[in-house]
């Protein structure tokens, strides 16, 4: 009676459990559910989805190293297996052995695995961690994790405005977050700071938007575009110089085309297009045999000029084994070693295995290759080519 009064008529299935002294699979599926209702943070729409995979899904029934058992819903994977042993123990994860087998956090488990866990306190939750777990404790932990983690880069990001708007004796309230939040096209306040701590926003603008006694202006926001559309203009508009087109020295306005982005030191040709000019492109562009065997009439040959240094955009793609500090490493090489710029930059790992991408302003080929064959010798990359 106690146990119905407490838990509701379901609690009669206890009394058919075998071992009175252990968690009936009844109290384990309540303790699960009950999880779900002390999280603060999970909206209705979340609940009802969670709660339903707890209902429904059929369980797996799985070993820690000591032999305990754990039930788990079908279709739980290595990551699920962890943060049911304890939140932080899925927090650090950074992989599993099943049945002594070194797996990937995604491995989906079976009935009767042995499962032990692997983790390093250098690991944090990553986003794409919730595309490969399937029970609601660990969703809603990585999705609280990231969370925190943004917070945490979002006050860096706020301190860092502060003393931006600082300098312009603008106070940093209500009025003038709403103009910067229009101005960014950003949703709310902690993602505006976010995106400014992650360096995604340029604060040098906000000059142009201070108005009469430390305020914010939406509508000087006009002048800024133009300015920054002619700057862009001005960024990537080639002097004639650079370029030396057809059999003489006659100076021709040319562009670099974008499919292949050449730099100084590319086999390049001219290719004389009806609307747009001349534009540049590598010899070994995709495009490049299209243009010789459809438009031969129109190709121009073209050769760089040594005497002038300039920096052009490439791109160079990485592939490799996922390692601590790797990101810092590849960083470090081509901002202080070889002190290039970089334009973008971005790395995504998926089950230890990384894919890499950067763009950056290098003066020539052999200033990219000297880069190249330097990030070769990174621990960890095992494949880099230009991509343009």
């Amino acid at each position: 009676m106690d146990e119905i009064a407490e838990k509701g008529f379901a609690a009669h299935w206890k009394y058919k459990e075998d071992d009175v002294k252990k968690p009936s699979s009844y109290d384990q599926w309540l303790n699960r559910v009950r999880e779900l209702l002390d999280n603060k943070d999970l909206n209705a729409l979340d609940f009802v989805d969670d709660f339903k995979l707890s209902l429904y899904n059929d369980e797996i029934f799985v070993f820690t190293p000591k032999g305990e058992l754990k039930t788990l819903p079908q279709g739980s994977t290595a990551l699920d297996f962890a943060f049911d042993i304890h939140t932080r123990i899925g927090e650090t994860c950074i992989g599993a052995k099943i049945n002594h087998k070194l797996v990937p956090l995604s491995y989906e488990l079976q009935s009767g695995d042995q499962v032990e866990i692997i983790t390093s306190e250098k690991q944090a939750p990553k986003e794409d961690w919730l595309n490969f777990v399937l029970t609601s404790k660990a969703k809603q932990r990585i999705k609280q994790s990231l969370k925190d983690v943004k917070k945490k880069i979002a006050i860096e990001g706020k301190e860092i405005l502060e003393r931006r708007l600082a300098k312009f004796k603008a106070p940093i309230d209500d009025e003038n977050i709403k103009v910067l939040l229009k101005y960014y096209d950003v949703a709310d306040p902690t993602e505006l700071y976010f995106q400014i701590a992650k360096g995604r926003i340029d604060l040098k603008k906000i000059k142009e938007l201070v108005d009469k006694g430390g305020r914010l202006k939406y509508s000087s926001v006009t002048g800024v575009i133009k300015k920054s559309f002619e700057s862009l203009i001005d960024k990537f508009k080639t002097k004639k110089e650079e370029l030396i087109l057809g059999d003489n020295t006659n100076e021709f306005e040319y562009k670099l085309s974008p499919c292949c982005n050449p730099i100084p030191g590319d086999d390049v040709f001219g290719f004389l297009t009806i609307n747009d000019g001349i534009k540049i492109h590598r010899v070994n562009c995709p495009n490049a045999e299209q243009l010789r065997a459809n438009y031969a009439y129109r190709i121009i040959k073209a050769k760089w000029k040594s005497q002038k240094i300039r920096e052009f955009l490439a791109t160079v793609r990485f592939e490799g084994l996922d390692d601590i500090g790797l990101v810092h490493n590849v960083t470090t090489i081509i901002s202080q070693d070889l002190n290039v710029n970089m334009k973008s930059i971005s790395f995504e790992s998926n089950d230890g295995i990384f894919e890499g991408k950067i763009t950056l302003y290098v003066t020539d080929t052999k200033h990219l290759n000297e880069l190249i064959t330097k990030l070769k010798d990174v621990k960890g990359i095992k494949k880099i080519e230009r991509t343009q």
